[in-house]
């Protein structure tokens, strides 16, 4: 009775699924028709503030049942799969494989993009800037312990921009390779994951050496090859790495997320609801910030994040590193940094890219 009621109902799939195809591949050509005007003109395959629209028009005509996230992420893979028939896009990334800023490539680019694993921030930067990779990929802020200040640092000095931010949950797991504590004598990670995790740690394991490593998935990957190191890191590099958890969600924070940023040489177009990134310093007297920030309010921009940064100078000076709702071509913007310019001893756009919608 069963297989008579389910037939007819997969057979309208399949239907369905053919058409899905036959569109899929319409879509394609077009996408290959768009390409080749691109090459023509040097155009940029990836246009963030583009895709950013695509998403959210599909989100906006989305009438259900299917959630809203999960329609991003068919339609981003989608558009990352006929990207790539013009060109895969590079994309550096902190490395090992395994590691959240891997995970926030692909949330952002969709899997048809060629990710490159670095080492290190300060060689994503490079790679970037060497022309190597077509964008990177850096933390810039955990809602746990604040900034990134490595790469607060490195936006400062490089002529790369801001192009796009995408947000991830952050879930820690403690790993090791038989999927005990049993013999463990250092726990590694990161050191921001150790620091997100040490209520937890505090509590359960107080007597275990922490060890901070370049990366978690590095933990995980001394932790495979060692029974005496367990790993915090993200289920995706134990599965890397072939460990077994001991206890997963271990971060002190249940909503613990992570904000990273798109750094390349593209300047993109306004979206229609886009956020701009600045740089400031001002000079040290009374009431500077204050007469600093007053042009957002007078032209009715807001600000969104505000974080200083010791300048490094040998004095008390500090670099502030603000966000504001806007693009900088929109009017009430470009006005507002106009003035801003005016007022600050240092000033520097580090972009202007779409809002993160997820």
């Amino acid at each position: 009775m069963m297989t008579n009621k389910l037939t007819p109902l997969r057979e309208q799939i399949d239907a369905i699924d053919a058409q899905i195809l036959d569109l899929l591949n319409r879509r394609a050509q077009v996408a290959q028709a768009v390409g080749h005007i691109k090459a023509a003109t040097r155009a940029p395959v990836f246009r963030p503030e583009r895709e950013a629209q695509v998403l959210r028009g599909v989100v906006e005509r989305n009438p259900g049942p299917m959630g809203d996230a999960d329609v991003r992420t068919i339609f981003r893979e989608i558009m990352s799969a006929c990207r790539a028939l013009e060109r895969r896009v590079v994309v550096a990334y902190l490395g090992p494989v395994g590691t959240f800023t891997e995970q926030a490539v692909y949330q952002q680019f969709g899997s048809a993009v060629d990710a490159l694993p670095c080492a290190s921030i300060d060689e994503v930067f490079r790679a970037a800037e060497a022309g190597t990779a077509d964008f990177g990929v850096v933390p810039i802020e955990n809602s746990s312990e604040g900034a990134i200040n490595r790469t607060l640092d490195l936006l400062l000095q490089t002529s790369l921009i801001i192009s796009g931010e995408v947000s991830i949950h952050v879930h820690h797991s403690l790993m090791t390779k038989t999927g005990s504590m049993d013999g463990v004598s250092f726990i590694c990670a990161h050191s921001q994951a150790l620091a997100q995790c040490q209520a937890w740690l505090n509590q359960h394991y107080p007597t275990i050496e922490r060890r901070a490593v370049a990366s978690n998935a590095e933990a995980a990957r001394m932790a495979s090859g060692d029974a005496t190191v367990a790993a915090i890191a993200s289920e995706m590099a134990g599965e890397q790495y072939q460990l077994g958890v001991v206890q997963a969600h271990v971060q002190d924070d249940p909503h613990n997320r992570t904000r990273f940023a798109i750094i390349g040489q593209l300047q993109t177009e306004p979206s229609g609801a886009d956020q701009t990134s600045l740089v400031l310093a001002v000079p040290n007297k009374a009431g500077a910030v204050y007469h600093l920030l007053a042009p957002l309010a007078k032209n009715g921009v807001s600000m969104t994040r505000f974080e200083s940064r010791p300048a490094r100078m040998g004095a008390w000076e500090y670099y502030f590193y603000v966000d504001i709702e806007g693009h900088s071509h929109d009017p009430a913007v470009a006005q507002a940094l106009l003035e801003l310019k005016d007022n600050a001893a240092f000033f520097k756009v580090l972009g202007s890219y779409p809002l993160n919608s997820i």
